[in-house]
């Protein structure tokens, strides 16, 4: 409750230093008859992406007016800011961006370990250790304490991943899934070359990373295109990226700020702890496990030194026209002005990339004429409608204003809204039997977690069909569990519907209110 007012009140800047309010809200809700499951909503504030960023030079974006500067003291669980010295050690890097950090592990402390701790996802699998994250923390402060005193005394020893699999769109995704010691000490790790690192990496870049999120990374786009002389967009995915890492190359990167050989050597027992699956252990040559707490951030690493600095020089020396970047992790959107530029490029970044041992995916790969004037020469040449592409999770098409002005329409990608319908029946198929007020409940909190992050404005249609197909999904698994319920008619269930399902609303601000891109 306290979250949810203080981002309320927090104030977003539109760019030019005015601040505005970001309005909310959401429903707190409590039964008062469970035969029916019906209940009386109680109003509360709704958590709103309330933020401002600063821009980054890389990005080609002018530094918002009265930006207050942030403080890098992240707040732990226990209450208290971290350690002075990471803070330290990210002025030293700003400082001078050649430095090499030679004395990095003093910072991996007792204090940090048990935040990082804290950090971690409680409901989380265990790793080839078997303990849960409440099993650990029974004893924290005796666990704690003799785990930083292996990690000093160079005694750690990383445990291999073990393998899981998780459904993805078109297969399955091969997850790692480390022991909860591995977990804490990468954590911290993370969390010190972080502080490096931070410094480095360019503003078009915001896959997992801190104060960014993939809705900074739609705004973007958004405004990139809308605002700039965009006719091209070339959507580009790395074909099995977290598996085609190279370790020597990742091991050279991470050493230009990076001088601490113990840090190093930490960094490589992860590498090569290997996975075990089903019993069997395999060794890990090139790759670093998804799941993983540090591999994110060593992905970003990568790409960094081998596709941002790259782009950036691209874009600056060799093109004409106007060139736009967003990067999420291993998928990321060009624009170009110019067709041959975009060509030209492609064929560039593949070369780039091979030399890496990266690909692009020749499927998920696509030039597309994307724009202000594509519908209009489209349309004279007699090709239809714009191609449409997709980008986290979102379908990105053009589209106009009520006043007719040029804009870019997204809506939820097809493919994952049924995806998402069809675990949602079989989860309810499973709860069949569960009270009303149980099964309104659980479709409650995922109704909100599927608006929370797709209640974008423009996808007010698809918010309101997904929310219609689970209430009639829910219908029809109440029909089918007795006769009582196979008598309801419709305007029972709306009644349902319409006091457990949040309606479906636009929760975020419109890009150009976040994020302006000059």
């Amino acid at each position: 409750m306290r979250e949810n007012r203080e981002a309320l009140q927090a104030p977003t800047f539109d760019g030019v230093g005015r601040s505005k309010k970001v309005k909310g809200r959401n429903f707190d809700m409590y039964v008062c008859g469970e035969s029916d499951g019906f209940i009386v909503p109680a109003k509360r504030t709704n958590k709103v992406d309330a933020y401002a960023l600063v821009a980054e030079s890389a990005e080609e974006r002018r530094p918002t007016k009265g930006n207050a500067p942030q403080a890098h003291l992240r707040r732990t669980q226990s209450r208290g800011c971290e350690s002075q010295g990471l803070r330290r050690i990210r002025q030293a890097a700003r400082r001078d961006r050649r430095r090499r950090f030679t004395a990095l592990l003093h910072h991996i402390t007792p204090a940090l370990l048990r935040a990082s701790y804290w950090e971690l996802n409680r409901l989380a699998v265990p790793g080839m250790d078997g303990k849960t994250w409440a099993e650990y923390g029974k004893q924290l402060g005796v666990c704690i304490e003799e785990l930083h005193e292996r990690v000093q005394r160079g005694t750690y020893r990383a445990k291999p991943s073990r393998r899981a699999w998780i459904p993805k769109l078109g297969g399955q995704r091969p997850l790692g899934i480390a022991a909860l010691e591995d977990k804490i000490v990468q954590q911290a790790v993370r969390r010190v070359l972080e502080e490096i690192f931070e410094v480095e990496f360019v503003g078009f870049s915001y896959g997992f990373r801190p104060g960014r999120s993939a809705h900074n990374a739609l705004d973007a786009l958004w405004v990139g295109v809308v605002k700039r002389r965009i006719n091209w967009v070339l959507d580009c995915d790395i074909r099995g990226f977290f598996d085609a890492i190279d370790h020597e190359w990742l091991m050279k990167f991470i050493e230009h700020r990076v001088g601490d050989r113990r840090v190093l050597r930490l960094i490589g027992k992860w590498l090569r702890a290997g996975v075990s699956e089903e019993g069997q252990w395999s060794k890990t040559v090139v790759g670093t496990p998804q799941g993983s707490v540090i591999s994110p951030f060593l992905a970003n690493v990568y790409l960094h030194y081998v596709l941002d600095l790259w782009v950036t020089h691209w874009r600056k020396h060799c093109a004409q026209g106007d060139v736009i970047v967003v990067r999420y992790a291993d998928d990321f959107v060009m624009g170009f002005q110019d067709r041959l530029e975009a060509e030209r490029c492609l064929q560039e970044l593949k070369e780039r990339l091979g030399k890496f041992g990266l690909e692009l995916h020749p499927e998920k790969t696509r030039l597309i004429e994307f724009g202000r004037f594509a519908a209009e020469r489209r349309s004279k040449a007699g090709l239809g409608k714009p191609e449409t592409f997709s980008f986290l999770g979102f379908t990105h098409y053009c589209g106009k204003t009520r006043k007719g002005a040029f804009t870019i329409k997204r809506q939820s990608m097809a493919k994952r809204m049924r995806a998402k319908l069809l675990e949602i029946k079989a989860q309810l198929k499973r709860q069949m039997h569960s009270t009303v007020a149980e099964m309104g409940a659980w479709l409650r909190s995922v109704v909100w977690g599927w608006l929370n992050y797709y209640a974008v404005p423009g996808n007010s249609v698809s918010l309101g069909r997904f929310r219609n197909e689970v209430g009639r999904i829910w219908f029809g698994v109440l029909r089918r569990r007795s006769q009582k319920f196979r008598r309801r008619r419709w305007q029972y269930m709306a009644r349902l519907i319409r006091y457990w399902l949040p309606p479906a609303r636009i929760l975020h601000p419109y890009p150009n209110e976040r994020l302006v891109v000059t």
